[in-house]
């Protein structure tokens, strides 16, 4: 598996050039798809296809196309499970 990298004090490096905040992930487990088929939906709860086909189509701009694509990369690379312990915070 790829490893992350520390770009300054807060971001880090994702394998293919973007930089990752990692309050993003807290993000996932809170914020609402605003729009479509799952609006209202957590976008950590959004089903794999439906990432699949924003992967295939092109993510959306902004904080919202950030957050699919992390969380569709999550997902494709089977690690869910590392969003529970901040679903359990919440």
């Amino acid at each position: 598996m790829p490893e992350l990298r520390l770009c300054d004090n807060r971001r880090f490096l994702h394998p293919q050039g973007r930089l990752m905040n990692p309050e993003d992930l807290l993000l996932l487990v809170t914020r609402e798809m605003p729009y479509g088929k799952y609006k209202g939906r957590l976008i950590a709860d959004l089903p794999g296809h439906y990432l699949n086909w924003f992967a295939r189509e092109g993510f959306p701009k902004g904080e919202i196309g950030r957050l699919l694509m992390l969380m569709q990369e999550i997902d494709h690379n089977g690690l869910k499970p590392l969003l529970e312990p901040l679903r359990r915070k919440r």
